[in-house]
């Protein structure tokens, strides 16, 4: 598998503790946000990454430095604007987003949904799909949390990389 240089046909393999997950991206629909997120893995900026929030039958979250839940910047500098495409809808598990503290805070956070979740619809920026690995993001979606949804064992991104699709 070779590894790309953020070219449109680029998809991000996440080799994390649980096993690895391919994203496909959705160049056409959110550009920016793929050209961010694909960026950042190609920088190693998700390299060692915590998973920090992750609720059953919701989501996983990860993709901020500090494990907090509360950092994280784009390759624009601090955070950039929604990409939100219509047709694009949270209908079921294995959707790729930006996690976001409201409209256009876009920084280096993302979710990944284990279910669908149509109350999202047009909050968040939805910019690809779990390609490979399904299996995995479930099993993630099952580990224990605290009462803040945080796992209570770790799971990581050991590393990032851009593959061609």
């Amino acid at each position: 598998m070779a590894t790309g240089n953020s070219s449109n046909s680029s998809s991000v393999l996440l080799k994390t503790s649980m096993g690895s997950v391919v994203l496909e991206l959705y160049w056409d629909h959110a550009p920016k946000t793929c050209k961010n997120f694909s960026q950042l893995a190609q920088r190693g900026y998700y390299n060692g990454v915590i998973f920090h929030r992750i609720i059953s039958d919701f989501m996983i979250q990860g993709g901020d430095p500090t494990g907090t839940g509360r950092g994280g910047t784009s390759i624009y500098g601090d955070k950039f604007e929604d990409e939100v495409s219509p047709e694009l809808r949270f209908t079921g598990a294995g959707i790729l987003a930006m996690a976001n503290s409201g409209p256009n805070t876009n920084g280096s956070q993302f979710f990944i949904t284990l279910a669908p979740t149509p109350f999202l619809d047009r909050k968040h920026t939805i910019f690809g799909r779990v390609q490979e690995g399904m299996k995995v993001v479930q099993r993630m979606g099952l580990v224990g949390t605290d009462s803040n949804d945080r796992p209570r064992d770790e799971v990581k991104i050991l590393e990032a990389h851009v593959i061609d699709a």
